[in-house]
């Protein structure tokens, strides 16, 4: 069921969901330690978001999983660990997915961030994303605008490894309304940037792909989640 086409804007989550604010230094940012590092890396993994706990520094994972949590709270987008974004770790708490008890995926395009919920008895995973610009683009001879739909979807589709597209490679793809699907992709800014595809971390693209099965439910939404979750729902 497709419910808005417009193009995705990031923004951040109401006042009622944030986790305590800490005010971001105007300080020279200080390196952290390997143990800080690590302590990172846990705080991220117990608030839900997708990280590689068996990796060691800075790695891909972790940046990406900082960047997500930078989406969530309202933060400077900038995925780099600084003594303030451990201290906004330290105080943060778990984001709530829009509904629980059955396995499923959300995607919020407002915050640019992907739900995994209630799958292989982990509650809750979280990815950074990047969904349509809204801009316009020519392919084929038509012209038409970069657009993520919202509404209440299944997976129905699914290719392994890599699929080439007149607009671009697709890894693990996995489709859930007409050509629009959830890929890995190597570039994955923090701002919408896609053609409409939902473009996922190539680090977590495989598993993630073996995660949504045949016919599980996909709930895209953007700035009014609750009533567009609602006005999905089939009749």
């Amino acid at each position: 069921v497709i419910l808005n086409a417009g193009a995705a804007r990031p923004g951040q989550q109401s006042k009622d969901q944030q986790s305590p604010q800490v005010k971001e230094s105007k300080q020279p940012a200080r390196t952290l330690s390997p143990s800080e590092i690590s302590e990172a890396r846990e705080h991220l993994d117990m608030l839900g978001y997708w990280v590689n706990l068996n990796a060691k520094g800075n790695d891909v994972s972790l940046r990406h999983a900082l960047i997500g949590f930078q989406k969530i709270e309202g933060r400077k987008r900038a995925g780099v660990f600084t003594s303030g974004e451990l201290e906004a770790l330290r105080v943060a708490q778990r984001p709530q997915a829009l509904e629980t008890g059955h396995p499923h995926i959300e995607i919020d395009l407002h915050r640019q961030v992907l739900f995994v919920v209630d799958v292989s008895g982990v509650p809750l995973r979280i990815l950074p994303i990047s969904s349509a610009s809204g801009e316009f683009f020519t392919e084929g001879g038509h012209t038409r605008q970069a657009i993520t739909p919202t509404g209440r979807f299944k997976v129905y589709r699914k290719i392994e490894g890599w699929r080439k597209s007149p607009l671009g490679s697709l890894y693990y793809p996995n489709y859930i309304h007409y050509g629009i699907a959830i890929h890995g992709n190597p570039s994955v800014p923090a701002r919408p940037a896609s053609h409409g595809w939902v473009r996922i971390p190539m680090f977590a693209a495989r598993e993630f792909s073996k995660i949504a099965t045949i016919g599980m439910v996909v709930i895209v939404y953007d700035s009014d989640p609750l009533a567009e979750a609602d006005a999905a729902e089939p009749k």
